[in-house]
């Protein structure tokens, strides 16, 4: 052998063995929440995570300022750089890699959105909610003895002026919308403080809480004194524009269709679902109306049809009670069809949705038991119906969400949806996965999950396969296409206002009152409205790789129970993990 060659072997072998080792996904996934959640105290409050290497976050507000985004930025590049060298995304096995693909989008996206959204500099509904869930969640999550909450609570309370000083710094270039939006949820944030906290402070606290929330509810007022006047003079665009909007859909929905595509499919199945309507339609209208010899017309049989069925609806007084013996309907049927194994604990509350969060849940919606702590509550929320709206915006909304809507209302908020579904996420191990695919999960897999469910439930007979019920879903199909459409076109096309509620009023058979909350709801986010549809048509497209896989030994509870078991894992992933393949077509 030759010296040159000895040399040459020599090098090779000490750059071997000097050489870092590959990052390990799992110690990368731990560091990548706990210090994610670190830099959103509330968040991690929300989430079961109250302590970050010796710090209690609790107590603690969010920061705005500079130097503290600057450090997050670092952060997630760093952490970028370091996830490339766990080894290509292909060669990762399945349950891994599902956690590789949840870690690099959620680093894409904060990036996208401090390097160019940046919400946190135009939009103030990011400030007002974030002091409704800091103050919020202490007092409802028993995570801790009353008064230890109540003096994190105060805690925060004192932090509130400066950080209402550093939104006002931040801030610029505010669209109207948000601006009027985030005006009503601070309301919120004042009764909170003013009258829900307050009350229920603990009597050795009532001197500490009175002391700290009397300065927080100046610098609110003070807030909402400066979103009326300063910032609503301000010219803002609410749109995000195609660049944006393609990068942010990647990032968010993580389905292998592009926003063209999903576009398309939806406008081709929309026309499809309005000819389902009508021959569904047209033996209800002749029941119905057996008098009306009407020129016979897609719009007039549907529209009259959902007319009459919407006329069977609740009181603003039995709103909630009609929801809760809903709850216990569904909750048998799912039993008595074994569609899946129930988690074993209940502990779903039924309350009213809080009134800084009613800018953008108008109707309902879902909190899960925290992540890391999944012994506390979960909350179905119900936007309950303003008692000072004249009767035609009360009538629209009971109308709206009629006796078989408010029955898919809580099929999806609750039971099987949004609640079996995180349930059976918080099952997830190690605690740092299910913290990732609970806090970070993908936004389809939760979402198209809720509308899969409601249509396995119909399709199982429930409600004696009520014609009237599967009449009143297609309408929710419509309207969840309608959004898919809404989302894409408002935000990255110019879709006008005009344009977007006559496709809800006029094509898609919503109430004004709805179509109204939803267009104001379009504005203010973007790239969730699409999480519905895409998440329906992937959650299937999985069930049916996953029936070709298993063949003749195809169980669709045991199927659920698989599919759930991940948590919020991408839908592609989902589908190797299930079948070790690829998602089909």
């Amino acid at each position: 052998m030759s010296s040159r060659i000895l040399f040459l072997m020599i090098v090779v072998l000490t750059a071997g063995c000097t050489r870092k080792p590959p990052e390990n996904l799992g110690q990368l996934r731990d560091e990548f929440v706990y210090q994610v959640l670190s830099f959103s105290p509330v968040l991690a409050t929300q989430c079961g995570y109250h302590q970050h290497k010796g710090v209690y976050l609790d107590t603690l507000l969010d920061d705005y300022g500079e130097a503290s985004l600057e450090r997050q930025r670092q952060f997630f590049r760093q952490m970028r750089e370091r996830l490339a060298k766990v080894g290509p995304p292909e060669q990762i096995a399945p349950e891994d890699r599902a956690d590789y693909d949840l870690i690099s989008d959620q680093i894409s996206l904060q990036l996208l959105e401090l390097d160019e959204i940046q919400n946190y500099r135009h939009n103030p509904t990011v400030y007002v909610e974030l002091i409704g869930n800091a103050l919020f969640y202490p007092s409802v999550l028993e995570y801790a003895p009353k008064a230890q909450r109540y003096r994190q609570i105060i805690a925060r309370l004192e932090k509130l002026p400066a950080f209402v000083e550093q939104a006002k710094k931040n801030l610029a270039r505010v669209p109207e919308i948000w601006a009027t939006v985030a005006a009503g949820e601070n309301d919120g944030n004042l009764g909170l403080i003013d009258k829900t906290l307050r009350a229920g402070a603990p009597e050795e606290l009532r001197a500490d809480y009175e002391r700290a929330a009397a300065p927080a509810l100046a610098a609110l007022r003070a807030f909402n004194d400066y979103l009326k006047s300063d910032l609503a003079k301000q010219a803002g665009d609410w749109r995000l524009g195609k660049q944006k909007y393609d990068k942010k859909f990647r990032y968010v929905l993580e389905t292998d269709r592009t926003p063209e595509q999903v576009l398309a499919a939806a406008e081709d199945e929309f026309a499809q679902v309005r000819k389902q309507m009508f021959k569904l339609s047209l033996p209800l209208h002749h029941k119905m109306y057996p008098t009306h010899r009407d020129p016979v017309s897609l719009p007039l049989i549907v529209g009259e049809t959902l007319d009459r069925i919407a006329e069977k609806h609740a009181t603003p007084a039995s709103y909630f009670t009609d929801a809760r013996r809903d709850l216990r309907e569904v909750t048998e049927f799912v039993r008595a069809k074994n569609l899946l194994p129930l988690p074993a604990q209940d502990n779903l509350q039924v309350i009213e949705t809080p009134e800084f969060m009613r800018g953008i849940y108008a109707v309902g919606g879902f909190v899960p038991a925290p992540a890391l702590e999944p012994q506390l509550g979960a909350f179905y929320w119900l936007t309950p119906i303003p008692k000072d709206w004249p009767r035609q915006r009360v009538d629209s909304k009971l109308r709206e969400y009629n006796f078989y809507s408010l029955k898919i209302l809580t099929i999806h908020e609750a039971m099987p949806g949004h609640y079996v579904q995180f349930e059976y996420a918080n099952q997830v191990q190690p605690q740092s996965r299910r913290a990732l695919r609970g806090v970070f999960g993908n936004g389809a897999y939760v979402e198209g999950w809720a509308v899969y469910a409601t249509q396995v439930m119909l399709d199982e007979g429930y409600l004696n396969a009520s014609p009237e019920l599967r009449l009143t879903f297609l309408k929710q199909q419509l309207r969840m296409l309608a959004n898919t459409i809404l989302d894409i076109r408002l935000q990255a096309m110019n879709m006008t206002e005009q344009d977007a509620m006559d496709l809800m009023v006029k094509q898609a058979f919503q109430e004004t009152e709805e179509a109204t909350a939803k267009l104001r709801r379009a504005k203010l986010s973007s790239c969730q409205l699409p999480t519905y549809y895409v998440g329906w048509r992937d959650w299937l497209r999985v069930r049916e790789q996953y029936r070709q896989a298993k063949g003749a030994a195809f169980q669709l509870s045991d199927f659920h129970r698989q599919a759930l078991a991940p948590g919020a894992v991408p839908l592609p992933a989902l589908a190797r993990t299930l079948t070790g393949k690829p998602l089909g077509n």
